[in-house]
């Protein structure tokens, strides 16, 4: 089995949230952790405005920060492809963990590996369901609070969370096109050049 030629279907489920914010995904077992974070920022929703880690057995991969007091650092995800992951701890689940004020705690199935296949136009979308919570919203506890105010104009804080949130915010309406449209954009973005020979 080569892993240049292995995709895996992955489902990842917003932990403690309702109603359920899930995405499907198809990416390269070859993916650094880098470009599946940045992956799964598109098929959410994210802004990408905060810190990140996978978490898996012992393991914690990150962006080293060179001037932090924590230790241990994340061992860094610029430098890791999920492959290393599933070789060193053998997980079937992943947690990536995004923001960590907010701490949203994502959690990553991986379902279906496909062997010899091409991973040309990867990472694609498969399924998305439940509108991903606004940023700073205060984690699923404060999402919780906020989905009251806004569904309830007898609410002490509704005009202030109205205001304060997207427009119109309906939790189990999804952009779907527009969430397919950013994760194309990255396979796009990260298509292998081919090699051009020059004639002499």
């Amino acid at each position: 089995m080569s892993l240049n030629t292995t995709a895996v279907r992955i489902r990842v489920t917003l932990k403690d949230v309702k109603p359920e914010v899930m995405r499907c995904l198809v990416v390269p077992i070859t993916l650094r952790l880098d470009r599946l974070h940045l992956t799964l920022q598109a098929a959410f929703g994210w802004t990408n405005s905060h810190l990140f880690e996978f978490l898996a057995g012992d393991g914690r991969w990150g962006i080293p920060d060179p001037d932090g007091d924590f230790d241990p650092q994340p061992i860094d995800a610029r430098k890791t492809r999920l492959s290393n992951i599933v070789q060193e701890t053998g997980a079937k689940t992943i947690h990536y963990l995004y923001d960590f004020g907010d701490s949203w705690d994502h959690v990553i199935k991986l379902e279906k590996w496909f062997d010899n296949t091409t991973t040309e136009g990867l990472p694609l979308l498969l399924e998305a369901a439940g509108r991903c919570p606004p940023e700073d919203v205060g984690g699923a506890s404060g999402y919780a609070e906020y989905l009251d105010a806004i569904s309830d104009p007898t609410h002490p804080e509704h005009e202030q969370m109205r205001l304060w949130g997207p427009e119109q915010f309906d939790p189990n309406v999804v952009d779907r096109k527009a969430l397919e449209a950013a994760v194309n954009a990255l396979s796009e973005i990260w298509k292998p050049r081919r090699r051009t020979t020059r004639s002499k």
